[in-house]
């Protein structure tokens, strides 16, 4: 088995103990984003999984776009990365 080498760590583990990994990462194809894909992109960039620039590239995201997941879920949550809610937390 040949493991493609890359840059930065493979896993890293979250402050509530769970371990984030490559292979939870959603495909690189991926066109419909829900609120739990979008939350592991940004928990990934955030505890040093991915660089930011590997994330935009890989996701094809532009930088408004991640910026507005970064605040979402800082703010109020992944809930707030839900479309369904996504006018009541901008009114915030």
């Amino acid at each position: 088995m040949f493991l493609k080498r890359i840059e930065g760590p493979r896993a890293v583990t979250l402050p509530d103990g769970t371990v984030l990994s490559r292979a939870d990462m959603p495909p690189a194809s991926t066109r419909r984003w829900v609120a739990s894909r979008k939350a592991v992109v940004v928990r990934a960039v955030e505890y040093g999984l991915m660089a930011r620039s590997e994330a935009l590239d890989r996701y094809g995201l532009s930088e408004e776009e991640f910026e507005s997941w970064q605040n979402a879920v800082s703010r109020h949550g992944v809930d707030a990365l839900k479309v369904t809610a996504l006018q009541r937390y901008r009114q915030l």
